[in-house]
């Protein structure tokens, strides 16, 4: 069993979602209040938001909330680096401070009222608790048959995903030190955090619309995400590509083998077409397993640099807790709105 009241961090990672950003700051608080209320967490309990560069007025709307709201709290980072590093920046910001840390979206897609199941189970020793969707009844045809497409592919690589979750989940303070040790720049969340282990659940919810706003996930973005995350875990598309190369190896041997009968029996024909089918086949083929490797190759540069995955400009979640990150308070003030 864990603490009777532990501390709890909501970590939102948000990107250009002004028009949103408040009611879920009202909707999040209400959970929070119960849960206080209930006696199931501190009463020190902290929501951070933070800011991924964005360039509408999420941060201003962040920094108003939190001196109206004490559960409240912002990090804003210096720049635009996307999702997986942004979520990473709150974990990592929250660890210290927290016993346990719920990560949600900021478009209320995912049903909060599902944090007090998380707490519960965390109660009962989860060290993480997995939001899992109950059906995709609110995607398109497409959206639902490639994500079902893509998590088996995953699977079958060998890659251990959690079905139909994203990044709605729960991690103790302990789940979230193993998190730390993972060192990859390349981020893919939903393939790491299965991989620490620890005892683990499932919370069944049902995903509604998005609040307002537009997804900041469309076709390309989820493309790349995908890619991301196979070539990030698994060489099969490397392996794939070898295997490739040694059938056409063979179908050539044999090709050749054919022409070389034919020629001896004089029944050769000048094959235009053949030709010029077999230089395209190859040559695609060619560039599209040097493409491959050289995508893998480019993962191997960004690791070895060892670059910071992100720089934090404003940080009010360790001001709110007595650590003020500027010398002058008036600076800081001023810069909330700007």
């Amino acid at each position: 069993m864990k603490q009777s009241q532990p501390l709890l961090t909501i970590v939102v990672p948000c990107y250009n979602e002004e028009e949103v950003l408040e009611e879920t700051a009202k909707q999040l608080t209400s959970v929070l209040d119960d849960l206080t209320a209930e006696e199931l967490i501190s009463s020190e309990s902290k929501i951070l938001f933070v800011d991924d560069g964005s360039r509408d007025r999420t941060w201003s709307l962040i920094a108003m909330e939190s001196t109206k709201n004490d559960y409240v709290t912002g990090l804003k980072l210096a720049r635009n680096v996307g999702h997986q590093k942004a979520l990473l920046a709150g974990l990592e910001k929250a660890k210290d401070k927290s016993d346990c840390v719920v990560s949600i979206d900021a478009d209320l897609q995912d049903d909060v009222s599902v944090i007090r199941d998380f707490i519960l189970h965390y109660h009962e020793g989860c060290e993480i608790v997995y939001g899992v969707r109950r059906c995709r009844k609110t995607d398109t045809f497409f959206k639902r048959t490639t994500a079902l497409g893509f998590y088996r592919f995953m699977n079958k690589l060998g890659i251990n995903l959690v079905y139909n979750h994203a990044d709605y989940r729960l991690m103790s303070k302990r789940a979230l030190e193993e998190l730390s040790r993972f060192k990859e720049a390349n981020l893919f969340l939903r393939g790491i955090i299965p991989m620490i282990g620890f005892k683990w659940t499932e919370v069944i919810y049902d995903r509604k619309e998005r609040f307002a706003g537009e997804t900041k996930y469309p076709l390309k973005k989820m493309l790349s995400f995908a890619f991301d995350g196979i070539t990030s875990f698994s060489v099969a598309p490397i392996r794939f590509i070898t295997s490739l190369g040694f059938f056409l190896f063979f179908l050539s041997v044999i090709a050749g083998a054919y022409a070389l009968i034919q020629k001896t029996l004089g029944y050769t024909n000048a094959g235009w077409t053949s030709l010029i089918i077999s230089i395209w086949l190859i040559g695609g083929l060619q560039l599209m397993g040097i493409g491959m490797i050289g995508e893998y190759i480019g993962k191997i540069f960004m690791e070895v640099k060892g670059r910071p995955k992100y720089a934090i400009d404003i940080d009010l979640y360790s001001e709110r807790l007595g650590h003020f990150q500027h010398d002058e308070t008036d600076m800081l003030m001023e810069e909330r709105f700007i």
